[in-house]
């Protein structure tokens, strides 16, 4: 088959980078803004800090001054439209990848204090071994869920070590011997044995409290009180003493220096709204709106270079990079600016479309709204609105609110008239805040409650609200 060559008209549709760069800036929290402002000015020296007010105006007369047949400098007038991308920018990454870096952290984990404290045990050669294949196989939650025939596999064919089942057994129990207590164990009912032998005191609650763990372990788990007192032959009042004491032992041992650690990120909010003499003032936080401006040296650069020769090769690779770094800079003031103006346009709409709730705090009064309400409003695309709202907080007189939690789907009442969802939930949250712990109610009476207010919904649609609550069923809401 022959080669042909021919002429083709297509059309397609094409981001730029500029548009790429404005989407990437939209979903970015102010704290990630700082530093990726932070970020292009080290990289982009034509970019610094400041307003275009605080030029200064002595250069800008000695050039008037040189070039009085010039009214304004354009940049764009020294843009050699002949350069080919590829030798201004390097194209080894894709323009939608996102950097992402992964913090270290310094702190001890609990497998390293349990290192340490094995050299306080008299093992020896062979047992330091096991132990530390068992320790290296604890989970972040401090379990061992690995089967103890599959370690005996793993001491033979990875370390050449012939162990009984008996023997890790026997290292496993030193193990758990060790702090924090519950480390090592196989399973939850094993956790907490572990810690409630450790807290025998001669006290008789606590004594209740192994008992229950050995013998009812599958009903307490399942909150079948009624049958404990009948089996352990205690009333309620003592049947509750013992169970506090249960509560109080920790199911993730491995997790429990770690959570006490933990660094919690502030919420820096990207917008204030406040109200004043009955009416709501918005602004954005002054972060998103950073001063920055063109290196006035590197304009003069530019100018320097088109009123003297052209010729050096030199020169010409000179130039071509500030033309770069001037162009990448304009780039990214633009891009800044209408981060700001988009959120300040997204949040105004959002602002109106839930005044009710910003005037009130009540959160029934939120109305039922979709990322497409807003999107016909300010007449941007959806993705777009999904893009200021991800990751964004208001602060308002009633508190601090991520902007997706002011979007909700909608519901229908008997009278028709269309509700949010969030009002739906607030309404069932509080039946059960306020129900009988000793009888708490179930989904058909929650359902029976809903329907009496005019909320036309399914039982099977409160048990999903109520998941979405993290509100376990009202067998596990029972207490004593």
């Amino acid at each position: 088959m022959a080669l042909k060559q021919y002429l083709a008209l297509k059309t397609e549709q094409r981001l730029s980078p500029q548009q790429i760069q404005l989407m990437k800036l939209l979903q970015v929290p102010t704290l990630e803004l700082d530093q990726r402002i932070k970020q292009e000015l080290e990289e982009n020296p034509a970019l610094e800090e400041g307003s275009e007010e605080e030029e200064d105006f002595q250069e800008e007369d000695e050039f008037e001054d040189a070039n009085e047949e010039e009214d304004d400098f354009d940049i764009s007038d020294y843009f050699d439209e002949d350069v080919a991308d590829y030798k201004t920018q390097a194209n080894n990454t894709s323009k939608d990848d996102e950097e992402r870096v992964v913090p270290l952290s310094g702190e001890q984990s609990y497998q390293e204090r349990l290192s340490e404290q094995l050299h306080l045990l008299t093992l020896n050669d062979k047992q330091f071994m096991i132990a530390d294949i068992l320790i290296g196989n604890l989970d972040e939650s401090g379990y061992l869920s690995r089967d103890i025939t599959a370690i005996v596999d793993d001491l033979a064919f990875s370390l050449n070590i012939d162990a009984e089942v008996s023997e890790i057994e026997t290292v496993l129990f030193l193990i758990q011997s060790l702090d924090p207590a519950g480390v090592g164990a196989r399973n939850l009912r094993e956790c907490l044995l572990i810690q409630i032998k450790r807290r025998q005191d001669n006290s008789i609650n606590r004594s209740r409290a192994k008992r229950i763990l050995e013998q009812c372990f599958e009903e307490f788990t399942k909150k079948h009180y009624d049958k404990i007192a009948k089996k352990l032959n205690v009333d309620e009042e003592e049947l509750k003493l013992a169970i506090n004491e249960i509560l109080k032992l920790n199911p993730k041992p491995g997790g429990s220096t770690k959570e006490s650690a933990k660094n919690y990120q502030q919420i820096i909010p990207d917008f204030l709204l406040i109200e004043n003499e009955g009416a709501l003032e918005l602004s954005i936080n002054s972060r998103n709106a950073p001063e920055l401006k063109i290196s006035k040296e590197y304009e003069m650069m530019l100018r320097a270079y088109a009123e003297g020769a052209k010729t050096s090769k030199t020169d010409k690779q000179a130039v071509t990079f500030v033309k770069h770094k001037l162009d990448s800079a304009m780039w990214f003031i633009d891009a800044i600016k209408q981060r700001q103006q988009t959120l300040l346009l997204t949040m105004n709409a959002i602002m109106r479309y839930q005044e009710r709730f910003f005037m009130s705090g009540d959160e029934t009064k939120l109305r039922p709204m979709i990322l497409k309400d807003i999107a016909e409003i300010v007449s941007l695309d959806i993705s777009t609105v999904s893009r200021v709202a991800n990751s964004k907080y208001i602060q308002t007189n009633f508190g601090v609110f991520p902007l997706k939690y002011f979007f909700s789907e909608s519901l229908s009442t008997d009278s028709g008239e269309e509700v949010s969802t969030r009002e739906v939930k607030q309404i069932l949250l509080n039946a059960i805040e306020n129900e009988d712990k000793h009888n708490p109610l179930p989904d058909e009476k929650l359902m029976a409650i809903l329907n009496e207010k005019g909320y036309n919904i399914a039982r099977r649609t409160v048990a999903k609200y109520r998941e979405q609550l993290n509100l376990p069923v009202a067998r596990m809401r029972k207490t004593l």
